[in-house]
């Protein structure tokens, strides 16, 4: 696990960016603190940081080069079936040095180029540059679990893992709005686009070529293809299958050449994961967090019952409020991006704790998306198949808006909960997927701008990228249809984003098992009602693993990795939000928000703090954090 970086210069002003190039590998060092390193010729530079997980000699530190110094390799990420390439490309007479990955992907695309991505298990981003050609291809993941920012103009192109290793270029900083439009509802920005106008993100599964000043971008590797097979056998099949297919992606997730851990919640799919990575490893350390000052969000006893049941090593952190407040400046800080996904803050607490004691870690992520494992899912599936109760809803969706709604209690969750399905119901499905994706809605955030703002804004621009991220859900509507939205827009985006992010700010590796690829394909082969069926949700994959973990896991609601938000945001945040980053005359010199809008949503986090309130502030103090860091 790495961070990486790079140009490609286009003409001699281009080329005088090259001396950019040491810092924007230095600004990767929590990605990589093991090895630093970087290489160029007159028009092309590579820098890399490495975290040495797999042969951690100094042969295989980056960027790596062949003998003849013809192709140079700069890559982050880990190939789980190196050791099968490695054995079929010995057998071509390709020999290798080291023992490490890298080298097989390097030898892999020396041999066959662009075509040995399909050959890939497991996740990365890398740029690979052919000199005799001079010839650059930059590619990703299937599902995006690794990043790669990238700008280009008439003079070069740069890329680098993350953004604030590119701004270190010198590139200029313009404010996207229909990336903060969309940011306003959704609490992160979905790839392709970026916050600064000019720098995007390379989608799941797309590969780059530079070549002749050119730059293009395709596909490699397409979502919608994967999942066109359907499936015809039992549900006591599916069960076994996936058994199967989850214990070997655990087993090869396994590989590693430093201490290895797995993160244990107390839900299902992190159990799951622990159980079958104590089978391989026996002294397996497992990590949990809890909330001692508020028990509503404390899940540790869960997590202490799958311990006990596989016998793992376990370690508990206890987080108080106070350990948000001596945390929040570091998180705000690390992010380059504005991201307000607020589990990111329990995330990264828990990286940085857990690294004292591993360097890779395992996790469940990826499961909800794959098997139905949120309530909107439940909803959705509702939704298909409207009875009276439905309509009902829908008729009375006006006045379900007068109920106190919060996430931060049971009854007021429950009557938030209720308001989101009742107007969702009147929706088309594409709309209705959008607003039950968001936190807030387009009025409400486009009353946010200033009217200079609402001006500028493109709004034609917006709705095509609105629609484009909505390709799945707007045919036929299938629970399949919804999972797979999921996979292009939340899981790459919000999910996957928050592990990379906060697990490499700690120089931490985070594997994910759920998303092998051949997992995904076959999972979203199955039918919905192998997934949700009433209120059961994931249900094929509870079944698969009923008698492996405690009874208690199946008798409990869905929490997800959630945080006491409004209390810290109340108590920790509030001279922070009150005379600094909310303050009316700040927001004033701005220019970008509405004082009176931002000051009456200010007022609303301290008092009656209904629906999603605290998630709306805190997106504005992670876009104010970043805004004050970047551009004043």
């Amino acid at each position: 696990m790495c961070g990486i970086t790079g140009i490609m210069a286009f003409n001699m002003v281009g080329r005088f960016n090259m001396i950019n190039l040491a810092n924007a590998t230095k600004a990767l060092e929590r990605r990589g603190p093991d090895h630093q390193d970087i290489i160029n010729t007159d028009f092309v530079g590579f820098g890399h940081r490495r975290l040495a997980v797999i042969d951690t000699s100094i042969e295989a530190n980056q960027p790596m080069r062949d003998p003849m110094d013809n192709y140079w390799l700069i890559y982050n990420g880990e190939i789980y079936n190196h050791v099968a390439l490695r054995e079929s490309l010995k057998d071509r007479g390709v020999k290798f040095t080291t023992l490490s990955d890298t080298e097989v992907l390097l030898k892999l695309l020396i041999a066959e180029g662009e075509q040995c991505l399909s050959k890939l298990n497991g996740f990365f981003s890398f740029a690979f540059y052919d000199k005799r050609q001079h010839k650059l291809l930059l590619a990703i993941d299937r599902y995006g679990i690794k990043p790669l920012y990238y700008y280009t103009d008439e003079d070069k192109m740069i890329f680098s893992s993350e953004m604030k290793s590119l701004l270190q270029y010198g590139i200029y900083k313009e404010l996207d709005l229909t990336a903060l439009f969309t940011y306003l509802q959704l609490n992160y920005i979905p790839a392709p686009m970026t916050m600064l106008s000019g720098v995007k993100k390379l989608m799941p599964g797309e590969l780059m070529t530079v070549q002749n000043n050119q730059v293009s971008v395709k596909k490699w590797y397409s979502l919608p293809s994967s999942f066109s097979a359907e499936f015809s056998g039992s549900y006591e099949k599916a069960q076994s299958d996936l058994k199967g297919l989850l214990e070997k992606s655990v087993q090869d997730r396994l590989m590693a050449d430093v201490p290895l851990g797995t993160f244990l919640s107390g839900g299902l799919d992190s159990s799951i994961i622990s159980m079958l990575a104590k089978r391989h490893k026996p002294d397996l350390h497992t990590f949990s967090i809890g909330f001692k000052d508020h028990q509503f969000f404390d899940e540790t006893k869960y997590a202490l019952a799958v311990a006990e049941k596989i016998g793992s090593e376990h370690t508990v952190f206890d987080l108080s409020k106070n350990d948000f407040y001596e945390q929040a400046e570091h998180i705000l800080d690390y992010i380059d991006e504005p991201f307000a996904d607020s589990s990111a803050i329990a995330y990264y607490i828990l990286s940085s704790k857990t690294r004292q004691h591993s360097t890779v870690m395992l996790s469940g992520d990826g499961a909800d998306e794959l098997f139905g494992g949120y309530n909107k899912h439940v909803a959705f599936q509702r939704s298909f198949h409207k009875g009276p109760l439905d309509y009902l809803a829908m008729a009375g969706s006006p006045l379900f808006q007068w109920l106190p709604g919060s996430r931060h209690g049971r009854f007021t969750n429950s009557f938030r909960q209720m308001q989101r399905y009742a107007s969702g119901l009147c929706l088309t499905p594409g709309e209705r997927y959008w607003q039950w994706a968001s936190f807030t809605n387009e009025k409400q955030a486009l009353k946010l701008l200033t009217k200079e703002m609402r001006e500028k804004l493109a709004m034609e621009e917006y709705k095509r990228v609105k629609s484009s991220y909505l390709e799945p859900v707007t045919g036929t509507p299938t629970l399949n249809g919804v999972l797979a939205n999921d996979l292009q827009l939340v899981l790459p985006n919000d999910m996957l984003v928050k592990a990379d992010r906060m697990s490499m700010a700690n120089s931490l590796e985070v594997r994910v098992p759920f998303l092998d690829h051949s997992l995904v394909e076959y999972a979203m082969s199955l039918p919905d009602h192998f997934k949700i069926k009433g209120k059961y949700r994931k249900r094929v994959l509870y079944d698969a693993f009923r008698e492996d973990l405690p009874p208690s896991l199946y008798n409990r609601p869905k929490k997800g990795f959630e945080v006491p938000l409004l209390q810290w945001l109340r108590s920790a945040m509030r001279t922070k939000i009150e005379n600094e980053l909310l303050e009316d005359n700040f927001i004033h010199d701005q220019g970008i928000f509405e004082v009176k809008k931002v000051r009456q949503l200010r007022e609303s986090l301290f008092s009656s703090a209904s629906g999603d309130i605290q998630a709306r502030v805190w997106g504005m103090v992670v876009f104010q954090w970043w805004w004050r860091k970047w551009f004043v």
